[in-house]
């Protein structure tokens, strides 16, 4: 009797491979696509104007809830290694903010308790703030300095009541596009503070 590490693939197993691979390939294409398309909408004024609260802030707080958090928190990681004084909301270590300082808030949907309250909290404190979201008629806008509008499908509108056409589940085409468009942010904020690679790089943790 053959072991079941030695026999050859049958025709079948190889079918289903090649149909696995080829689905993957499509739904690859499909999810670069929408994200694509939402970055290709995000106004270049907004972007202008983002860099410039980024480039001239004395200290940066970032905040954000859920898988938006996580892009926040990559956000502040990078702006780290780009040598900007920058924190993430939650940790022992952010600090207060004030006059000079910029919180950065995420709130796809439009709002969220937490959210609205810290950007309320931040502009009392003297702050300025600096909201991206897919909702910018929603509640957290209305205590943002900035906003930068990322035109995508999010958990607010993730029904197909609502005629949903995103295919990343539950609104998470918002979030990849976050990932995305940070990193570019970061690119262009590199080439703006003449900040070099290896010394981004210099910055990273050696504690992993």
């Amino acid at each position: 009797m053959n072991s079941s590490s030695g026999h050859a693939p049958s025709r079948a197993d190889t079918s289903s491979v090649s149909a696995s691979a080829n689905r993957f390939a499509l739904l690859t294409q499909q999810a670069l696509d929408e994200i694509r398309a939402v970055l290709d909408r995000v106004a270049q004024a907004e972007i202008e104007q983002t860099l410039d609260a980024l480039a001239g802030a004395h200290r940066i707080v970032c905040y954000g809830v859920g898988r938006e958090g996580l892009m926040m928190r990559a956000l502040a990681m990078r702006l780290y290694h780009l040598g900007l004084d920058a924190h993430v909301v939650g940790d022992m270590s952010a600090p207060p903010v004030a006059a000079g300082d910029l919180f950065v808030a995420s709130a796809g949907p439009g709002g969220f308790a937490t959210v609205d309250g810290l950007l309320r909290v931040a502009r009392e404190a003297g702050a300025r703030t600096l909201l991206f979201t897919a909702q910018p008629q929603g509640s957290a806008a209305a205590h943002a300095d900035a906003v930068c509008i990322l035109p995508a499908q999010t958990m607010a509108n993730d029904t197909r009541d609502a005629g949903a056409v995103s295919l990343l589940p539950m609104g998470s085409v918002y979030e990849g596009a976050q990932f995305l468009l940070f990193e570019l942010l970061v690119l262009m904020l590199r080439d703006r503070l003449q900040i070099q690679p290896d010394a981004m790089r210099a910055r990273h943790t050696n504690l992993e």
